[in-house]
């Protein structure tokens, strides 16, 4: 009955909502949840970085086929250990006219550096950086950087005379609600211009005519590009189908067998190089939200693996993710250099194993913690957590659950005023440094929950700047290890990603949702 009526309810928004007069070449492209700000150092969130990504452009890039490509480099070379040289494009400018240059690099390397910035740990150890001429530019690094140029795939390039006149030099303090220029307004060199910003609304975009990619040959033939900003499920949905939007990036999966089955519509899947996991407080002498007093219950391994085994994912794949997720042990998926089938296997779920656990560690009578959870970011998100509280509720966990929307859920997890949370993990360089680096150091700026283990520090610092592939693989297996035997995080599940869209939009999709307009061709 619950389907019904919410088939019907769909049916009626779908012949209340006309579609739009449509341009030929408009792209129109529905999602849950808006970019968080147009600071391209403001935020490392994957549908921020995305939509910036259609108008600033980065040295390097991963293409169709995930390998490194030159973007607004042409090449790079080590010139030593720890100096690296990199050929800049000619001929590029910035959407207001201006000529991109080293110098544009070295300012924009710089601006990632600040404290606000949430891109620091890809330029951390860069100590020097030097415009050799207008196209040249060398990078010193404090240590070797065998992955340097997968790093810089995360930088988007600002215009320096841009940021200056405007008064944008310095990177907006997203957690604290700081306002610059640039979070509102964009200037790159990418494939698209922006038009209209209204924020949780739309964000329009125009072609850049004078976008250096363009060749002649298979060229994108989108000439306006909108992305619309649907919260909720059977709106967008409904949208969709009504030709208001022509892609949906975020399809809820009960609607999926729907979309596919109507005329016109049409599904796109792959396994996502994205995984959702727990985090929990485990460095604090006592927990913000708990009734535990003078302890701290997340400091106990066997509290962890507990919690971990109490979580049947097996379930939650077939009931909540409808079989487009795959239950995981660690928190990077197939596809990512260091993946390893064996630590990938979950721990088997055993709910009297785990309440035999807590009793060990002296909560037999269970304790109470909340949940921070988002309910617009992740694949059924809210559901997913609320079948956590279930699961852990078996165990004597008592968790009350909080769910917020992104733009609420990720500064209360950065500021520190979350012991328990839910978040999702890409990595940007799609390598497994790239979550050592963010989540597993003890000064990890997203190591929120304040693991911490020397021998890990050791190893990832170690594996940083070793450029032979067997030794570096054998310290990240080792690393993968460790942090599995820790219980530092509870892994949940690796999403699959998939789109729906009309027939007249034909895109490649990516494994790591990687979105480009560019690569989209319209069929009017």
């Amino acid at each position: 009955m619950k389907n019904l009526i919410a088939f019907l309810i769909m049916g009626l928004i779908a012949l209340a909502v006309p579609a739009a007069a449509q341009e030929p070449g408009e792209l129109r492209v529905g999602s849950r949840g808006d970019a968080l700000t147009l600071d391209p150092y403001a935020q490392a969130e994957g549908p921020t970085f995305n939509l910036l990504n259609q108008m600033y452009e980065t040295l390097t890039a991963f293409g169709q086929d995930l390998q490194l490509e030159g973007s607004l480099a042409t090449s790079w070379e080590v010139l030593e250990p720890t100096r690296w040289r990199f050929q800049l494009r000619d001929g590029v400018t910035f959407h207001d006219g201006t000529p991109f240059t080293s110098d544009d690099v070295v300012f924009s390397i710089e601006r990632a550096q600040q404290q606000a910035s949430d891109y620091r740990p890809y330029v951390s150890h860069i100590v020097e950086i030097t415009a050799v001429d207008g196209l040249t530019v060398d990078v010193v690094t404090d240590q070797p950087m065998p992955l340097l140029p997968r790093d810089l795939t995360n930088i988007l390039i600002m215009s320096r005379a841009w940021c200056e006149e405007n008064n944008a030099t310095q990177v907006q303090d997203f957690s604290a609600g700081d306002e610059n220029y640039a979070v509102r307004h964009t200037n790159g060199t990418g494939p698209f211009k922006l038009e209209i910003r209204e924020q949780d609304i739309r964000t329009v975009m125009v072609r850049n005519d004078d976008w250096w990619g363009i060749d002649g040959e298979g060229d994108s033939n989108v000439q306006r590009l909108t992305y619309l900003s649907i919260s909720n499920d059977a709106t967008r949905i409904a949208a969709l189908l009504s030709g208001e939007v022509d892609l949906v990036t975020d399809p809820p999966l009960q609607d999926l067998r729907r979309i596919e089955r109507t005329p016109g519509f049409h599904l796109e899947e792959v396994p996502q190089v994205r995984t959702i996991f727990l985090g929990l407080e485990q460095g604090a002498e006592e927990l913000q939200t708990s009734n535990i007093q003078g302890a701290n219950p997340f400091a106990d391994e066997r509290v962890r693996r507990a919690m971990y085994m109490a979580l049947d994912m097996d379930a939650v794949q077939a009931r909540i993710m409808r079989g487009r997720s795959a239950p995981a042990g660690m928190l990077v998926a197939p596809g990512i250099d260091g993946w390893n089938e064996a630590l990938d296997t979950r721990l088997p779920f055993d709910p009297d194993a785990a309440r035999e656990l807590m009793a060990d560690a002296g909560y037999e009578d269970g304790f109470s913690v909340r949940l921070d959870c988002p309910n617009n970011r992740y694949v059924n998100d809210e559901a997913v957590c609320q079948a956590i509280v279930a699961m852990l509720a078996r165990i004597g966990i008592e968790v009350s659950l909080e769910a917020l929307p992104k733009t609420l859920h990720f500064p209360k997890v950065e500021n520190g005023e979350s012991d328990f949370y839910m978040l999702g993990w890409t990595p940007g360089t799609l390598d497994s440094t790239d979550v050592f680096a963010y989540l597993y150091g003890t000064t990890s700026i997203w190591n929120k929950g304040h693991y911490s283990n020397s021998e890990v520090d050791d190893l990832i610092a170690r594996i940083m700047t070793e450029f032979d592939p067997e030794i570096r693989d054998q310290m990240v297996h080792a690393v993968w290890s460790l942090v599995t035997e820790d219980v530092a995080y509870l892994p949940l599940h690796h999403q699959v990603l998939v789109w729906a869209m009309r027939d007249r939009v034909s895109t490649p999709v990516t494994p790591n949702n990687n979105f480009q307009a560019r690569w989209v061709q319209l069929t009017d």
